[in-house]
């Protein structure tokens, strides 16, 4: 179902020079919906709280470890003043349990921390990928015509990424460096007021300049995974239409369109580097002024007499432990800056409305009958460019419908919106009597079924293509399904048989046997509502004949839409009709039209003649 999905309504789009499609490709990888902002606050409810034991513990264990880390400056001044100067081997031995026990702490709560938080993230990462491609799945056709599938691929794999600075060790850190920086400011503050007040105006200087840069750095970030999805996109279509490519020689206008992608994506990140870049050389050099000035004031008071040697020591030792969180913190503060970008386009797709939605679509079908009626139905792809005016018609249970026409009449727009992937501007669609606007639609599609002329197939083997409606069909019903749609003629050639690994989109098969294998699916599927959009247009005239057969089977008992190009194969059909320009210009038997010598008779006397 999935190309089904793809080709309806994307025909009338990639016709139309401002349709969506163009407009998609102008800013590829930009999805159709305003800009949403993830506060600290939403970050928290959403993430934070829901783990708040994780994150307790690691916040108990990083108040551990940091006060662990303290014990080695702390030792300093006993080191010079007492062992050193005093000659005190007494108190050396105890600093050197204290600074190794202290060390044995950390790398036991470095070990936890990093097990309990960072495992969380990962986790939190695996779960939302999985919630926001269910979101994604959820979401209209219409949304998919406009979104390129790398950019999709790129929301779902990379965008929440960011979230493990948030859960996992970033934030604790964080946290942390904060307690680290406050208990040597205390500390500093007892050694030596002076000195300490001289430090904290460059520091104060610094934090004020990250934090402006930082409320910079945050739209580059959101804009490096705007152009980062464009850049997967193009690249995920290069290499799906490499024939294409190769076929038209145009490896050197792709490669140009991949290199002018990169080099924005150079840019960006050239931007995003030198805005951090700035962050820390200005800290190199504030920080660096301060720790000047604090040897020339330490000197002085040492030469004075009012700090001793030890003090001094220790007094560096220690400024370095609230400087080093500081910058660190500055590193953390970046990488939660992109966090918040990513998640930022995350909420986006979060908070895009589902076509399924309970209130609207109250309706539950426990058993379909197939009786669809169409009832004054209009449908526009643009507001104000109609492309189906008023259709009216009735399949009953078990019917066939043909719709024949010239290309881009609205036959397939008809067969669209029979399968939900379009939902009509105005007028009523009916299905058993029920409207259909408002009919769960996971309850109508298990009901349906697509044989499309270019139908998709997954990477993997014939049986799991077969299987895919039906995962859990008996090897009875498989089998009766491959001889049915003469599967079997082809795969009984095969070494491997329907063990067959075919490629993606069934590269390995050709189009005739790609053919038979969607239909196959289709009759393992056995739905009440059949859609067959040129069905046998890729079968040689033997195969055809095979098929034509196999489909006279699939079609009884269903309400079937057969889109016809070739009129020969729809002369059994219960009604033809011919649409042309939105409007059903024609409707009967083919009897009936060939007797009227209207349309149907120009068509079908012309592919006659041809």
């Amino acid at each position: 179902m999935a190309s089904f999905t793809a080709k309806l309504p994307s025909s009338r789009a990639e016709r139309t020079p401002n349709g969506p499609r163009a407009k998609i490709r102008a800013a590829a990888g930009h999805l159709p919906n305003a800009k949403r902002t993830v506060t600290w606050r939403t970050a928290f409810r959403q993430f934070i709280w829901p783990r708040r034991k994780n994150v307790f513990i690691g916040l108990v264990l990083i108040v551990i470890s940091r006060v662990a880390g303290m014990v080695l400056p702390g030792s300093t001044k006993y080191l010079l003043d007492d062992v050193v100067g005093q000659g005190d081997l007494d108190m050396l031995w105890i600093l050197l349990a204290a600074v190794v026990g202290a060390l044995i702490i950390q790398s036991v709560t470095s070990y936890i921390l990093t097990q309990l938080l960072s495992v969380e993230a990962q986790l939190l990462i695996s779960q939302l990928r999985t919630q926001v491609q269910r979101k994604i799945l959820s979401l209209p056709t219409s949304f998919f015509d406009n979104t390129k599938s790398g950019a999709l691929v790129s929301r779902i794999m990379s965008d929440v990424e960011g979230v493990r600075n948030l859960v996992g060790t970033g934030l604790v850190q964080l946290i942390g460096g904060t307690l680290t920086a406050l208990i040597s400011l205390v500390w500093l503050i007892s050694i030596s007021p002076t000195m300490t007040l001289f430090t904290l105006a460059p520091v104060g200087f610094f934090a004020f300049i990250a934090m402006r840069a930082f409320a910079k750095i945050r739209p580059i970030f959101r804009t490096r995974g705007v152009i980062n999805a464009e850049v997967t996109g193009r690249l995920t279509e290069t290499l799906n239409g490499v024939r294409v490519i190769k076929g038209f020689g145009a490896e050197e206008q792709e490669n140009k369109t991949f290199e002018i992608g990169v080099q924005r994506l150079f840019d960006n990140v050239k931007a995003s580097l030198t805005a951090t870049s700035f962050i820390s050389s200005m800290s190199t050099l504030l920080l660096g002024l301060a720790s000047a000035g604090i040897m020339g004031i330490g000197a002085y008071q040492m030469v004075g007499g009012n700090l001793t040697s030890g003090e001094f020591v220790q007094f560096t030792v220690l400024l370095g432990f609230m400087i080093a969180p500081i910058v660190q913190m500055s590193n953390i503060g970046s990488q939660l800056t992109e966090a918040f970008a990513g998640l930022d386009r995350t909420e986006e797709i979060m908070n895009m409305q589902p076509e399924d939605v309970e209130d609207r679509r109250p309706i539950k079908l426990n058993d379909v009958q197939g009786h669809i009626e169409f009832k004054d139905v209009r449908f526009s792809y643009e507001e104000g460019k109609e492309v189906l005016h008023g259709i009216d018609f009735e399949a009953s249970k078990g019917s066939v419908i043909a719709l024949v026409g010239t290309s881009g009449s609205g036959k397939s727009t008809i067969a669209g919106l029979v399968a939900t992937f379009l939902n009509p501007s105005a007028g009523k669609i009916l299905i058993d009597g029920q409207d259909l606007s408002r009919v769960s639609l996971a309850s109508y599609r298990k009901h349906l079924g697509v044989v499309l002329q270019d139908d998709f197939l997954f990477e993997g083997t014939i049986r799991e293509n077969i299987l895919f409606p039906r995962p859990n069909a008996t090897e009875e019903q498989l089998q009766k399904a491959v001889k049915g749609a003469y599967v079997n003629e082809f795969t009984d050639r095969m070494e491997l048989g329907l063990e067959t690994v075919i490629g993606e989109r069934g590269v390995k098969l050709s189009g005739g046997q790609r053919q038979r294998v969607a239909i196959a699916r289709a009759m393992l599927a056995d739905p009440k509502i059949l859609i067959l959009d040129e069905a046998t247009s890729n079968l040689d005239t033997e195969s055809e004949a095979l098929i034509q057969k196999s489909l006279n089977e699939l079609v009884k008992d269903r309400t079937t839409f057969v889109i016809a190009h070739r009129l020969s194969t729809i002369r059994q059909a219960t009604e033809i009709l011919v649409v042309e320009n939105g409007y059903i210009a024609e409707r009967g038997t083919h009897a009936d039209l060939i007797a009227k010598q209207g349309r149907y008779y120009d068509l079908y006397t012309y592919q006659a003649r041809i």
